[in-house]
């Protein structure tokens, strides 16, 4: 079983302390080593992932910044992530983890739901919030994630009440699970299967949206 190494969190810090070209290029080979090493732990999670879940998506993100609409114009991202995609359609949500040294987490959910699905979440939640509620306020999701995150509108979307007794969920606009560690944490062997084993967490999650975004509000599937 692959574990991270200090190095590789060290890597990171020192690229925040020098995010720069010439420091980047002059530390490649370095970085090179690392990112292999890295990338081979998430692919281990990636293969055992396969035994609990069906997955289209394996994608581990570049180290460089997108800076062309960014008002932070250092070229390097500072931390390691790894997205893992369910199979589509009738499979949704997505699994991530990040590295990052202060700011290491395994996190999923769905973090920019098109207005289309947004709504169909919604009306599902206002006609009946209960099976939601009930995963969310299961004691091994609390456990785990403590409570559904994700940015929130201030007040009631276009269309629904704002006194509607499940507002809370309503005005959600992202719907985000997260399990935080400490840097120490991520470096211990047993960290790989902490990270499987939070996202199993999230499957009832995971396949309650699924029956939701894959059939209209009577409950009649989209894909048959």
């Amino acid at each position: 079983m692959k574990k991270l190494q200090k190095g590789h969190l060290d890597f990171l810090i020192q690229l925040g302390q020098n995010n720069n070209k010439p420091w980047f290029t002059e530390n490649k080979p370095y970085f090179d080593g690392i990112f292999a090493d890295v990338k081979s732990f998430f692919k281990e999670i990636y293969d055992a992932m396969q035994q609990y879940d069906n997955l289209e998506l394996f994608h581990v993100h570049r180290i460089y910044r997108d800076v062309r609409f960014s008002k932070d114009k250092t070229p390097y991202k500072t931390y390691f992530g790894l997205h893992l995609g369910r199979t589509k359609p009738l499979l949704r949500g997505g699994y991530y983890i990040n590295i990052e040294p202060g700011n290491c987490f395994v996190g999923g959910g769905f973090w920019e739901p098109n207005k289309e699905d947004l709504l169909r979440i919604r009306k599902e939640i206002a006609m009946d919030d209960s099976e939601l509620r009930a995963i969310i306020q299961d004691e091994k999701f609390i456990e785990y994630f403590g409570a559904l995150n994700g940015e929130e509108l201030k007040t009631a979307p276009k269309g629904f009440d704002k006194e509607h007794p499940a507002i809370d969920l309503l005005r959600k606009k992202q719907f985000l699970v997260m399990r935080s560690f400490t840097d120490e944490e991520v470096l211990k062997p047993l960290f790989l299967e902490e990270a499987i084993k939070t996202f199993i967490a999230m499957r009832s999650f995971f396949d309650y949206m699924s029956d939701v975004l894959t059939t209209d509000v009577n409950g009649v599937s989209l894909y048959e």
